[in-house]
């Protein structure tokens, strides 16, 4: 688990992309800071990716990348000398500074458009699987590239979304540095898959609690007197 404040940024030093396992190895530098109380088969998260170390040094560390990982992620694009977002596992004494990531990626996003705003640059994205955006809500949070970020818009019809990075973020994260046509890595909110789920059960079960009915009815109202408004 993982809070999405990125601590460092690391360097790929090299990559082997036919390793035995028929995935990818990292060794991956400049990683001291996240380094000092590491142990062999610690976590620690690679552009948002949850990765097992298998070996390090006081300043680099390997992970193995199965292809699975591979094919749901923006890994296997990764160059000798590319920065890449890392982060420690939290532990009990972390401060929660973003929100619960988990490390798990759900797809790969394109940068549609990068738009500066005063000191900021807006983001707007298109998730490669459109199933996740059920999932992205405007004000809700987001993880890209390991990432916490608050979605500030969402299209729901087009099937793209965005975010601003303020300037002290741009500073800190790899994600500011892609140009468009570039991919991220996004992990939508958890919270909200499970209370996505927890919704359809009740509606595959055949009954909806009087409450949750009522909060339905509630925004079914509001959304079409919005719509008769316009």
């Amino acid at each position: 688990m993982f809070t999405g404040i990125v601590e460092i940024l690391g360097v790929v030093s090299s990559l082997n992309p036919s390793d035995a396992s028929g995935g990818t190895t990292l060794v991956i530098s400049n990683a001291a800071p996240v380094l000092i109380d590491c142990h062999d088969g610690d976590s620690i998260s690679v552009n948002g990716t949850c990765l097992t170390v298998t070996a390090f040094t006081d300043s680099t560390f390997t992970v193995g990348v199965a292809p699975e990982t591979l094919r749901r992620t923006n890994l296997g694009s990764l160059a000798q000398g590319d920065s890449v977002n890392l982060e420690r596992a939290v532990s009990s004494h972390t401060r929660m500074g973003g929100h619960f990531v988990q490390g798990h990626v759900d797809t790969v996003a394109t940068i549609d458009a990068k738009t500066p705003d005063g000191e900021a640059v807006t983001f707007r994205l298109r998730p490669r699987d459109k199933e996740v955006m059920k999932y992205i809500v405007e004000k809700g949070f987001i993880a890209l590239d390991g990432a916490s970020l608050t979605i500030t818009k969402v299209d729901d019809v087009e099937g793209w979304f965005e975010v601003m990075l303020i300037e002290y973020t741009q500073e800190r994260v790899v994600t500011a540095a892609k140009p468009v046509g570039g991919d991220v890595n996004v992990e939508v909110d958890m919270m909200g898959k499970y209370a996505a789920k927890s919704v359809e059960g009740y509606f595959e079960g055949g009954g909806v609690p009087v409450a949750l009915q009522k909060l339905i009815e509630k925004i079914v109202e509001d959304k079409l007197a919005a719509l008769q408004a316009k």
